[in-house]
């Protein structure tokens, strides 16, 4: 079953899927059947028993690792026609994606400021231009962190995205202010380390990781919402949310624009884009009023 994982992943990556998490998994599942002693290809009964063995033990838990190995299988299928595919819902549907949490300005006014007293002679730039540079442009945090200096066109006001969910590459453009706070950080931070090559650095100039810039943000998150616990990639959720509502305000409205804004956020499909439509009241609600009008 090894063999057959490896070559799944083999390929699937080839066409730009990073599966890291599934990847994961899979290579769980591979272990699993051979130290289970298992032959040929993979059986509905051996994907069910190792879909249960976790910790969490509910059935979302079991239905995400069911999905993952289903996948598998169906590819198998297509070299191996006795391999056997599971229902899709066996265990109910997969867990949905956590309700996103809108940051209002004040909030980003106050997660800056708090940024901007970190403790350090580099921290309180740094932070305050990596949120900032989240919230004004909706990057996702690994292709914030995955910025290098040659990456910044700030004579063009666009920013190079290498380090995408999808290996795709895209231009960000930035807007003027944007320019202006990026142009002020990078003359600091060349004094600091004139020779690193990544955009964020941590004090000892090594790259800011997601998981310092997590334990971080969680500091300065704290009091800041009565309800709910905004997440970091919460600032892209605002960022998406906030140019579709001031698009649907506009007369020519969201319809025909989703398509830019996905190639914006680098989206690899749209349908992720209409997403947002329905993650927030205020969009779905505008999106309903615009189709009853539509219908008159």
């Amino acid at each position: 079953m090894l063999a057959r994982i490896e070559a799944y992943l083999s390929r699937r990556r080839a066409l730009g899927y990073q599966l890291r998490s599934e990847g994961n998994y899979l290579l769980n599942f591979a272990r699993y059947a051979d130290e289970a002693g298992h032959r040929g290809p993979p059986r509905t009964s051996l994907m069910l028993r190792w879909a249960r063995l976790t910790r969490r033990a509910h059935r979302p838990s079991w239905a995400r690792r069911l999905q993952i190995v289903r996948c598998f299988a169906k590819d198998c299928q297509g070299w191996e026609p006795r391999t056997q595919v599971p229902p899709r819902h066996f265990f109910g549907p997969v867990a949905t994606r956590p309700t996103p949490y809108l940051y209002s300005q004040k909030q980003m006014r106050m997660l800056l400021a708090r940024a901007r007293r970190l403790p350090g002679p580099r921290q309180p730039q740094t932070y305050a231009t990596l949120l900032g540079l989240l919230a004004c442009t909706g990057l996702r945090i690994s292709e914030a962190l995955g910025l290098r200096v040659a990456d910044v066109d700030l004579t063009g006001g666009v920013l190079r995205i290498n380090q995408s969910k999808y290996h795709k590459v895209r231009w960000v453009p930035l807007h003027a202010r944007t320019v202006a706070r990026l142009r002020a950080y990078l003359r600091q931070r060349q004094r600091w380390f004139p020779q690193a090559q990544h955009l964020f650095l941590a004090q000892n100039a090594s790259p800011l990781t997601r998981t310092r810039v997590e334990k971080t943000f969680r500091g300065l998150r704290c009091g800041l919402a009565d309800s709910g616990t905004p997440r970091l990639h919460d600032l892209r959720h605002t960022f998406a949310a906030n140019v579709l509502l001031r698009w649907q305000a506009q007369k020519q409205g969201v319809a025909h624009r989703l398509g830019v804004l996905a190639c914006y956020l680098g989206h690899n499909r749209v349908a992720d884009t209409y997403w947002y439509l329905q993650a927030f009241p205020a969009l779905l609600a505008q999106a309903g009023r615009g189709f009853r009008l539509a219908g008159k």
